[in-house]
């Protein structure tokens, strides 16, 4: 005869919780029992280590689940530890297992900290009732002289408990599904669950008959054990990826956290041509179960691209598993295992420079992001940006590192030039005074690197200058050519100013032109040309609010070249003409710094200079 009993009134209030608001995901109940069921296995495979006298001892320790869609039931079955009569009714139906107590006073408290196995029969198991109209465990302890019971509950309040015979060992979960559950009588939502889920777990997981989980936890494998090819057939089935890893990094650390881990770098960039941006791909597991499969502030934003696994046992889980309750624990997770991919990096660069350059041209755009934004990790990602530069080869990249062992004495300030290529910059007036005292430029081919220059401000105590703007002072250097006198380009430049108007905010000589007769500085050391950009970019047509400030430059002239001498000469006798080259001048100088907005003035004033030839 079965015997009845009735819920403590706190395993009640439980259930309540748990059915209603506990879980945001009703397919957590698979993971969940799957949980419980290899927590059982892995007790008896302890407790084979000491006792000679195990119940059907030959038994394969295994998970089986069967899906019966036209009975509208799903079996969870493991050949675990098992449990008494009395067992069942100490972990099913009071409170004094499985930290279920302790997770009622969290409630009462706003939440608290849960260090229980994940998986020990209590919490977990009531999810069940999430989608049961009624459970049946089945249940027989690993000890030979007990006999095997079957607990029956359909949630409401109370619960039976008789004698089963013929039970083998471990222990069966029978749910009659709700109606609103049907779906998890069917094989292929069971299995996309358990793929989800528990694709990890040590013990092989049988459905219908069929292996579901054949891939292993490679994380917590020895490297040494571990072939390129098991790396790479994981690395597909974690990222749902068909291409090899670029890079991979697996790690352990027992200190400040448990750890292991493994981190891929994929072949190719998957924001690259403007495609989708990527979405967080780096896994969080607690022992081997899954906790978020894309946790979005585990890592850094930059840090987007990557893929992979990050187990940590030292975790404490709000009791659904879904979210994270300790945040600067998770904060220090995130720290501990983002400063050791970066210094993955920096051993990549030290050691495989070719192999970094080619992830580098991949991925350096989240390298930069992150050095613009990450302050946490600001000097670790500095470390790793490369550029190439008036001293490099075409291709050929150089870090910060390097430029500064390069640097003069005398030398306090990192210089750099954007432009849209190699050939644009070196072609422009900025590079000459540089060249010509001997002074190495970065150059910057990216829209993002004058964001990343502004914010990271300096390196190494040099700061990061660009070689365009007004600002910059260059030692006085002998040139070659007769110059005009200091009274002829005063009185040229005082004529210039006139002639421009409020186009130009100051006109001078300068000390950084070699070839070029004139250039335009940024006045404005915050509206560079490149934010000027951005922010025509988003002005809505029409806006005139939204746009950038009144464009403010310096025009610097050579006094050395015959252009400006020509135009100092002729000012005062071909005035109409002179004032023609003037503007042409000017505009030229504008074209070259990227600063010409609408050329159809300057092309009807060529013609006009033409007509003059």
């Amino acid at each position: 005869m079965p015997e009845t009993h009735e819920f403590q009134a706190e395993i009640k209030q439980l259930l309540d919780i748990v059915i209603h608001s506990l879980y945001t995901e009703k397919e957590i109940f698979i993971r969940e029992l799957v949980s419980n069921a290899s927590d059982a296995l892995e007790k008896l495979r302890h407790t084979q280590l000491t006792e000679k006298d195990i119940a059907d001892a030959d038994q394969e320790l295994e998970i089986k689940l069967t899906t019966d869609d036209q009975a509208h039931t799903l079996t969870i079955e493991d050949t675990g530890i098992g449990m008494t009569h009395d067992e069942l009714v100490k972990n099913l139906g009071t409170i004094a297992h499985s930290g279920s107590k302790a997770f009622l006073q969290a409630i009462k408290e706003g939440g608290a900290k849960n260090d229980n196995l994940i998986g020990q029969f209590g919490v977990g198991f009531y999810s069940a009732f999430m989608v049961a109209k009624s459970v049946k465990v089945y249940s027989r302890s690993w000890q030979s002289a007990e006999s095997g019971h079957v607990w029956t509950s359909d949630g409401s309040g109370s619960y039976s408990v008789e004698e089963a015979a013929d039970l083998t060992r471990g222990t069966k979960i029978v749910i009659e599904l709700n109606d609103d559950s049907h779906d998890y009588a069917t094989a292929d939502r069971v299995k996309s669950v358990l793929e989800r889920y528990s694709a990890f777990v040590s013990f092989p997981i049988q459905l219908n008959g069929d292996r579901v989980n054949k891939v292993s936890a490679l994380w917590l494998r020895s490297k040494s054990e571990i072939t390129d090819e098991e790396y790479t057939e994981f690395y597909k089935f974690q990222a749902h990826a068909y291409d090899e890893p670029r890079l991979k990094l697996h790690f352990s650390a027992d200190a400040p956290l448990a750890i292991n881990s493994i981190l891929f770098v994929p072949q190719n960039n998957p924001e690259k041509f403007g495609m989708t941006r990527a979405e967080p791909a780096v896994s969080l597991y607690c022992r081997k179960v899954l906790i978020d499969p894309s946790p979005k502030d585990l890592l850094p934003e930059w840090g987007r691209f990557l893929k992979g696994v990050i187990d940590s046992e030292d975790l404490p889980l709000n009791i659904s598993r879904e979210t994270m309750q300790d945040r600067a624990l998770i904060d220090k997770l995130g720290k501990v295992v983002t400063k050791r991919f970066l210094k993955f990096l920096a051993d990549e660069a030290k050691n495989r420079p070719e192999d970094y350059a080619k992830f580098y041209t991949e991925f350096g755009y989240f390298l930069k992001e992150g050095a613009a934004t990450d302050f946490t990790h600001k000097e670790q990602l500095s470390k790793l940006l490369r550029f190439e530069s008036s001293l490099t080869d075409a291709g050929k990249t150089t870090s910060f590192a390097d430029y500064v062992s390069r640097m003069g004495e005398e030398q306090k300030e990192i210089y750099f030039l954007i432009g849209p290529s190699r050939a644009a910059i070196e072609r422009g007036p900025y590079l000459e005074g540089f060249k010509s005292r001997n002074l190495e430029v970065l150059f910057c081919y990216e829209a993002v690197d004058d964001y990343v220059m502004r914010n990271l401000g300096e390196f190494d105590g040099k700061k990061l200058v660009a070689a365009d703007s007004a600002d910059v002072k260059l030692d006085e250097k002998e040139q070659e050519g007769e110059a005009l006198s200091k009274d002829e380009m005063d009185a040229l430049a005082k004529w210039l100013k006139e002639t421009l108007g409020e186009r130009v905010n100051e006109v001078k000589s300068s000390d950084r032109l070699v070839e070029s007769p004139a250039a335009v500085l940024n006045a404005d050391s915050f509206m560079t040309p490149q934010m000027r950009a951005m922010m025509k970019a988003l002005q809505k047509d029409g806006d005139t609010a939204g746009g950038p400030p009144p464009l403010k430059v310096n025009l610097e002239l050579n006094p050395r070249h015959v252009v400006i001498k020509k135009l100092a000469a002729s000012k005062d006798t071909e005035s109409e003409k002179a004032g023609l080259v003037a503007e042409q001048l000017f505009d030229n100088a504008m074209l070259a710094a990227g600063l010409l907005e609408d050329p159809s003035t300057m092309i009807q004033r060529l013609y006009k200079l033409l007509e003059q030839v």
